[in-house]
């Protein structure tokens, strides 16, 4: 409180307390009932004390984390942090004009230094690398109650979601700054420099050994990070610092470690409805390892009504509004309400056999049943059928096929906007495309070619011969098996053919209400101009173009 007030405080309190010493009762001290003396408040130094402690660190750490599939704020239902790695790319576009998706379908003059969404974004990254690093930092503290185990699997977590916010940033904007030290007021800087982006790969790459080295094979906890989530992330990045053989070994460590298999028959809570294998591993009570999924390495945890339990917006950023069309509202069975602000592109809805299952009507939507008699079509009674259709990409299209991989919502009121199932976000599948990936870059075209047979296998596609392994085949595999799932913009990217790949399968410039100003410049996003202000001693510059 200012200053002066606090003096008449203290002065009155004082004459209070003189006349309850006159008045012969207890004695009080005004400076003492001033001084707060909160019973119950968790900062590091008496957080960071025992094992009990560093686990709720991670716990607020993986939260923060799960939010890449959540709003730009915590507890957010608009502008989903993952759009910025899923549309204005070969395979995502943006179905509706809004802000996010207009910056990643337009870019142009979206695309600046002033937008929010990169300084949002940038803040999320470097807070998930302060939590790490005071995990990190403060482990070493010999006062710290626990086993020499449990510090190493501690650290081990710690440092591999702290290589994740890395790994994202050097996608994301090129070279960033490195700190490895817990911030506090004593260490405030405004003399940054942004390290070169294979040096903060370097870095990144050494957190994923130290997390392979040190954390357990599985785990009984579901949602926490395993020495196979290490492995996969070493492989993407061996691949994106040129190193196919280390990316090779990292892959088969993980499809060799006999922990993980394909889901390929029918299991968990709708194994006995219509469905495919393929499809049962992201359904709600079907994601865990616990309930049966042997496919999932990494799968987030949501809790509804729960304190970090957080909430996702998946199904509402892909799924149309296929409420508004005639015949039709809001159904449980039908996912709950969308508003499908992100669309597949025509291209990669076409990419799929007749056979492939993850193309067919149990994996994308295309049609439903008339469920509103009170604006039926006319000549259309309950229970009809009306098709989507993907003829050309627009604007807000309620009948353009849309994903079934999000479906969720609450049987009692399906138009709640978040949803709180888990959900896998790294699988197998991946994995098994990354190591064929490897082997095609080393020049071995059987190994590889028999790695994405075991994918397409499962799906029910045909087998290819080594002589049809392709980079553009081994990116379309990918497309095919994981489309809304993977940060494509990233894999684009890291292979070099993000800018050709856009411009030929996303007709971006005939979405979004404005034609597209998409350019080479956009491989990296600027660096936000409060970034770039508060380092007020020394100049950071901006990438190149903006």
């Amino acid at each position: 409180m200012p200053r002066t007030r606090r003096t008449r405080l203290i002065t009155s309190l004082r004459l209070l307390c003189a006349a309850a010493v006159l008045a012969a009762l207890p004695a009080c001290n005004a400076d003492k009932i001033l001084t707060e003396q909160p019973k119950s408040v968790i900062v590091p130094d008496n957080l960071y004390v025992d094992v009990a402690g560093f686990e709720a660190g991670l716990s607020a750490l993986y939260a923060q984390v799960r939010r890449i599939r959540g709003g730009q704020d915590a507890g957010s239902v608009n502008g989903l942090y993952a759009t910025a790695t899923s549309i204005g790319v070969d395979n995502g576009y943006g179905n509706q004009v809004a802000p996010t998706e207009n910056l990643f379908q337009i870019f142009g003059t979206f695309n600046t230094s002033l937008n929010d969404f990169h300084n949002i974004t940038w803040t999320l990254m470097y807070q998930i690398i302060n939590q790490a690093n005071t995990i990190i930092n403060r482990a070493d503290n010999p006062a710290v109650q626990w086993t020499t185990a449990d510090k190493a699997r501690v650290v081990g977590e710690a440092r591999l979601m702290r290589a994740w916010a890395y790994r994202y940033l050097s996608y994301y904007f090129g070279d960033v700054p490195v700190v490895l030290e817990e911030s506090n007021g004593s260490n405030i800087r405004t003399d940054f420099d942004r390290t070169p982006r294979d040096s903060v790969r370097k870095l990144v790459i050494n957190d994923l050994l130290f997390a392979e080295a040190n954390l357990p094979l599985t785990s009984t906890n579901n949602g926490k990070v395993t020495k196979g989530v290490a492995q996969h992330f070493l492989a993407e990045m061996y691949l994106a610092t040129g190193q196919p053989a280390l990316a090779e070994a990292k892959a088969q460590a993980v499809v060799g470690s006999g922990v993980y298999k394909l889901i390929t028959a029918r299991y968990g809570v709708e194994a006995n409805q219509p469905g495919v294998a393929f499809m049962d591993q992201f359904k709600d009570g079907n994601a865990n390892r616990s309930q049966g999924n042997t496919e999932a390495l990494w799968v987030f945890q949501y809790a509804r009504d729960v304190v970090g339990g957080g909430i996702s917006i998946m199904r509402r950023s892909w799924v149309s509004r296929y409420e508004t069309i005639p015949g039709m509202k809001l159904a449980f069975e039908d996912g709950g309400r969308g508003i499908g602000r992100n669309a597949i592109t025509k291209w990669a809805l076409n990419l799929y056999e007749p056979s492939d299952v993850r193309g067919g009507i149990y994996a994308i939507r295309k049609f439903y049943i008339l469920n509103n008699s009170a604006n039926l079509p006319a000549g259309k009674k309950l229970g009809d059928t009306t098709f989507t259709i993907a003829v050309k990409e627009t604007i807000n299209d309620r009948f353009w096929p849309s994903t079934r991989k999000w479906d969720w919502s609450d049987p009692a009121n399906p138009a709640i906007d978040p949803q709180y199932n888990d959900q896998a976000y790294l699988r197998l599948a991946e994995t098994y495309l990354l190591l064929a990936e490897a082997q095609f870059k080393q020049g071995n075209l059987t190994a590889a070619a028999t790695n994405i047979n075991i994918v397409r296998a499962r799906a029910g596609a045909s087998a290819i011969t080594p002589a049809q392994v392709t980079l553009d085949f081994i990116l379309e595999e990918r497309s095919r098996e994981l489309v809304t799932e993977e940060e494509r913009r990233f894999t684009l990217l890291r292979t070099g053919t993000w800018y050709t790949r856009t411009r030929l399968y996303n007709p971006l410039p005939q979405v979004a209400g404005s034609v597209s100003q998409i350019a080479l410049r956009d491989t990296v996003f600027p660096i936000p101009q409060p970034v770039i202000d508060a380092n007020l001693t020394k100049k950071m510059p901006q990438n190149p173009g903006y």
